[in-house]
């Protein structure tokens, strides 16, 4: 399952983000997400675990936890939207 995390300190590095969410299970991947030009973190990041349950469980523990003093939100990462060839259904509607 893959993990949407927001709010994270920008001092904060992938091998101690991997390191906490370990704590609930096998983590597959972690990436905090950086600015290209800087390098520096932009307060977000993803992580995707082995386990669906023990997914959950680092969900329900982590959002809304104070991490570095930053209250931290922990989801389920949506995925992208499929774009489709028809506009009609990004119009909105009239009643």
């Amino acid at each position: 399952m893959k993990i949407f995390i927001a709010g994270l300190p920008f001092q904060v590095e992938e091998e101690e983000l991997t390191a906490v969410f370990e704590d609930f299970g096998q983590v597959r991947s972690l990436r905090i997400v950086r600015d290209k030009e800087t390098g520096k973190s932009r307060g977000f990041g993803f992580v995707e675990m082995v386990n669906d349950d023990e997914a959950r469980e680092a969900i329900e523990n982590m959002n809304g936890a104070d991490y570095y003093g930053r209250r931290i939100s922990v989801a389920e990462a949506d995925d992208k939207p499929k774009m489709s060839g028809s506009s009609k259904s990004k119009q909105p509607q009239s009643f």
